[in-house]
């Protein structure tokens, strides 16, 4: 099979999977809500989030780096050498960081509940850190077919062990307990189904660990400072805010968290391109992905604006239930931090494809500080509303400085051309949306009976103005030179 098909089959593969464990997550999610009402759930966003804070600080960088490293690798007996190391560091920093979650939480003014129920999900926490390397090694093998089965059998025993919660009425601690069995599920099957690429296993090499840690320590500091301006709103909302607000927000976080992974999973599976492009000094194909990907990130962002704000609302009733519709506000500001995320993800791996990721740490120090200065004085005074605001601000802010990172190192020059015709298309499919009746959004069948029309006029105006041309994967995929043939092996990336 060419390497062309090879992607495209493996991220189709991989959007259809995520479609399935999204749609699995939203029926865990809307269990969750409905079970434990708005004070509940503030108590469970509270525990993940608290958590997600030594997780991210666990990751030190590992999980980029895992692509970049084994990027361009061709023998097998190294490039398992890298994935264990990489599996061990990793094992090694999720245990000590993790561990001291449960000591540090007795510092913060949190009820009896949450203390132990960050006791109890600490390994949901663990086996997701595992994870990540072994992804990263299927993204390389073109493989993720076996990570989306994975994730969906994780999202299974969850909904499972939701279930037996709510039959015997075991309360958060139940809810808690099934998201560490449903990770342990997800950590198991990806191990499983790595075994045909590579043996992984615990290895330790003085040499290796410092160059991983060498290569990792700039995006380490870069995630630490991004989970500053990305999770201090929630963290700080428990702190100054009641459980119910943060249990609004929290439920809109849950919507925005599977909005998101889009552009992450597609970022992954160009990463490997965008370096080896940059690697060989293809620098005109380096350019061409970057900007075929950026007219997807925005034909896909934009109608999500435009979408939210007519329908935000029904949204998260119909997913969280009635009791958080407060929340449908919360999602039309939050939806344009997605689309910041959206346009950002891009420029943001594109500059770990150019290895600069160091030039972006003075970003993130302003970023961070203005941001955490921006929540302290408006999350007290405006609650979830003033925490939306400054994401909104933080996200835009290192898009921007992304995509100038981007320019100042490769040249690389946006063409808005794309964004701007699915802004028009966005324009005109929210009319529509606008003069459809309204009671078709109090209930599920009415709410898809508009947004799949809405989403046909949407493509279809687009198509028509030249906004999507079916050579445009293709052209993202394929590695010409000016003769049409390959500029250099397809081994050599994948």
């Amino acid at each position: 099979m060419s390497l062309t098909k090879k992607i495209a089959k493996n991220t189709i593969i991989q959007i259809f999977g995520k479609i399935i464990s999204t749609i699995l997550g939203l029926f865990a999610l809307a269990l969750i809500t409905r079970y434990l009402g708005p004070a509940g759930f503030g108590e469970y966003t509270t525990v993940n989030t608290f958590l997600t804070f030594f997780a991210v600080i666990a990751d030190l960088g590992l999980t980029l780096v895992t692509v970049q490293m084994i990027s361009g690798r061709r023998d097998k007996s190294e490039e398992n050498k890298i994935i264990n190391n990489l599996f061990s560091l990793r094992l090694v920093s999720a245990v000590i960081f993790l561990a001291a979650a449960p000591i540090v939480v007795l510092l913060f003014p949190y009820s009896p509940e949450i203390r132990l129920g960050v006791l109890i999900t600490t390994g949901a926490f663990l086996f997701p850190a595992l994870n990540q390397i072994i992804i990263g090694l299927l993204q390389k093998k073109l493989s993720m077919d076996r990570d989306a089965a994975a994730e969906i059998f994780g999202r299974l025993a969850l909904l499972l062990g939701i279930l037996v919660t709510m039959k015997f009425n075991f309360g958060l601690n139940g809810i808690l307990l099934a998201t560490v069995i449903a990770a342990g599920t997800n950590f198991l099957l990806h191990y499983l189904f790595s075994l045909k690429f590579a043996v992984i296993k615990w290895q330790f090499d003085r040499s290796l660990w410092k160059e991983i840690l060498i290569k990792s320590w700039p995006l380490a500091i870069t995630i630490v400072l991004n989970l500053i301006y990305l999770r201090a709103d929630v963290l700080l909302l428990s702190v100054f805010r009641s459980a119910e607000e943060v249990g609004l927000y929290g439920a809109t976080y849950k919507v925005i968290d599977v909005l998101a992974t889009l552009p992450f999973m597609f970022a992954g599976l160009i990463l490997p391109i965008l370096t080896a492009a940059w690697l060989e000094k293809n620098r005109d194909y380096f350019k061409k992905v970057l900007q075929k990907s950026f007219d997807f990130m925005s034909i896909v962002a934009i109608p999500l604006i435009i979408g939210a704000q007519f329908l935000a609302t029904p949204i998260m009733s119909i997913t969280a239930g009635r009791d958080f519709a407060a929340s449908g506000n919360i999602l039309k500001l939050l939806i344009f931090a997605v689309a910041a995320i959206f346009l950002g993800t891009m420029f943001s791996h594109a500059v770990i494809a150019l290895d600069k990721q160091k030039k972006m740490i003075g970003y993130y120090i302003f970023t961070s500080v203005s941001s955490l200065l921006a929540y302290l004085f408006l999350i007290p005074k405006y609650s979830y509303f003033g925490a939306a605001s400054v994401t909104i601000y933080s996200e835009v802010l290192i898009a921007l400085f992304s995509a100038y990172c981007v320019y100042k190192y490769s040249k690389f020059i946006i063409n808005l051309r794309v964004a701007f015709k699915a802004l028009i298309s966005g324009l005109i499919m929210g009319a529509f949306i606008f003069f459809f009746p309204a009671d078709y959004q109090n209930t599920l069948g009415g709410l898809i009976f508009i947004i799949i029309p809405a989403s046909l006029i949407y493509f279809l105006v687009l198509y028509l103005m030249g906004g999507i041309k079916s050579e445009d994967l293709e052209s993202i995929l394929k590695k010409q030179n000016e003769g049409g043939r390959p500029t250099y092996d397809p081994g050599s990336i994948f």
